[in-house]
């Protein structure tokens, strides 16, 4: 069986998460730890969402996978957010924008802490050209902050 420290394994796992965002950088990558566990902070994350009027379209575990190929983790999920209506509207005019959409939040459980970690909707605005439309991923990235900011002040 294979065995990777944990804090090494996750950093892998969130570059290797990522990697399609090459043009990322660290100030692209929005991160908030919780005192939560993992239940209670996913739980907070998914009323917060729904709070700030958007849905959780699918939740998928990443846990199974990586313990089916032998690695030994804890909780691991990636929440995917949006509205329906701008998901469609945003794939059928920027086509290049389907591969990121909706937009994902991962949540994993580490060392008795949760973390949750997401790209900053603004580089997803780099990939358009229409100023209007760019608003929109600023509205969303205003939104992520404050869902985190419910996160970090959430009570264990």
């Amino acid at each position: 069986m294979m065995f990777i420290k944990r804090p090494a394994f996750f950093s892998l796992l969130l570059s290797l998460s990522f990697l399609v965002l090459s043009s990322a950088q660290a100030s692209d990558l929005l991160t908030v730890r919780s005192k939560q566990s993992f239940p209670e902070a996913m739980l907070t994350l998914q009323t917060s969402i729904k709070e700030h009027g958007y849905d959780v379209t699918r939740v998928q575990r990443i846990d199974v996978g990586l313990t089916g190929m032998g690695y030994k983790t804890d909780k691991y999920r990636v929440v995917f957010v949006g509205k329906p209506t701008e998901i469609h509207y945003l794939v059928d005019k920027y086509p290049v924008l389907a591969a990121y959409m909706p937009p994902k939040i991962s949540i994993f459980a580490e060392e008795g802490e949760t973390v949750l970690i997401t790209a900053n909707p603004m580089i997803y605005a780099d990939m358009i050209d229409d100023p209007k439309d760019k608003v929109l991923f600023k509205r969303w990235e205003s939104d992520v902050y404050s869902v985190f900011d419910d996160i970090r002040n959430a009570e264990e």
